[in-house]
């Protein structure tokens, strides 16, 4: 395998930052006029994609992520049920109650107080806004890494510029295991 050039190894370090080709060529030291096509020419280039791939590996392997770790949260987000936030009463659950797939897939909890006019005392109530993370997003990776939609040519899903390579058999067993923890 070739040597990456000094140019190509900064390339390399940049690209991990935000996996953005262009950008990444452009704080490498490629001209900006150029960066637009030289940067997505490099990650195709069979030297380079070797070395974005090594240092995204040792990146996952240093902070402990692993493609069943992601696909297990993936999972989370694309089987979420709305309902576990409530009680048998229609209450909606405190947050320390909330189920750990259902709390997985809430980005937020906004909680409004305000005054209910014509009350003596002052009645209080209380308006809970919960944000999930994005649903069809998740659903869609998951299609992807099923082959559900098509023309998918590998066995792999990609995942912030990621290939993560995992059977289908292996992701289907994933989702039976989150089934049972839902």
């Amino acid at each position: 395998m070739r040597k990456l050039t000094p140019k190509q190894q900064l390339f390399v370090a940049e690209y991990l930052i935000d996996l953005n080709a262009t950008q990444a060529a452009i704080r490498a030291g490629y001209s900006h006029r150029t960066a637009e096509w030289m940067g997505p020419r490099l990650v195709t280039k069979s030297h380079v994609a070797v070395a974005i791939q090594d240092a995204m590996g040792k990146r996952s392997e240093k902070v402990g992520i692993e493609s069943e770790k992601v696909l297990h949260e993936i999972l989370k987000l694309a089987m979420s049920d709305v309902r576990k936030l409530f009680d048998c009463q229609g209450r909606l659950l405190p947050v320390h109650m909330l189920p750990n797939d259902v709390a997985a897939a809430v980005s937020s909890i906004k909680v409004t107080t305000s005054r209910v006019p014509g009350t003596d005392p002052v009645a209080v109530e209380f308006t809970s806004e919960i944000k999930f993370w994005d649903k069809k997003g998740a659903l869609e990776l998951l299609g992807k890494h099923l082959k559900l939609f098509g023309n998918d040519s590998a066995n792999a899903t990609v995942i912030n510029n990621n290939v993560v390579n995992i059977t289908p058999e292996k992701l289907k067993a994933i989702a039976i295991e989150v089934a049972q923890d839902i």
